[in-house]
């Protein structure tokens, strides 16, 4: 992934262990993506809020990192390529014991079917 012009920021900690849209309301996520400039973490295109796309549209910060465990990928929006990059500050991941979809307690019983 290309680092130059602030598109990574290596030493941005997460902004916490969930969709930080879904989780200041009422939302609920499948997967999980971390913003490689600011750390900011939001629900990934197959959830139904899709924040870290809308993240990208609002700020302009292109790369986003996988924010699941045992997954290190970096996704670049402007070239539509997913790649590796440089070592995030921790943690790098959500907490495993976290649920997916998640919030538990928000999740609905149909979810399956509300998923792209």
């Amino acid at each position: 992934m290309d680092d130059s012009a602030n598109v990574i920021d290596p030493s941005a900690p997460p902004s916490g262990p969930g969709c930080r849209e879904c989780l200041d309301g009422e939302g609920w996520w499948v997967h999980l993506r971390r913003c490689a400039a600011c750390g900011h973490v939001g629900c990934c295109d197959s959830s139904p809020s899709r924040h870290a796309t809308h993240h990208f549209e609002e700020t302009g910060h292109p790369v986003m990192q996988s924010f699941e465990p045992g997954e290190d990928w970096f996704f670049d929006f402007r070239s539509g390529q997913a790649g590796r990059g440089p070592k995030l500050a921790p943690p790098s991941s959500h907490p495993e014991d976290q649920p997916v979809p998640a919030p538990a307690d928000r999740v609905p019983a149909d979810w399956r079917d509300r998923i792209r």
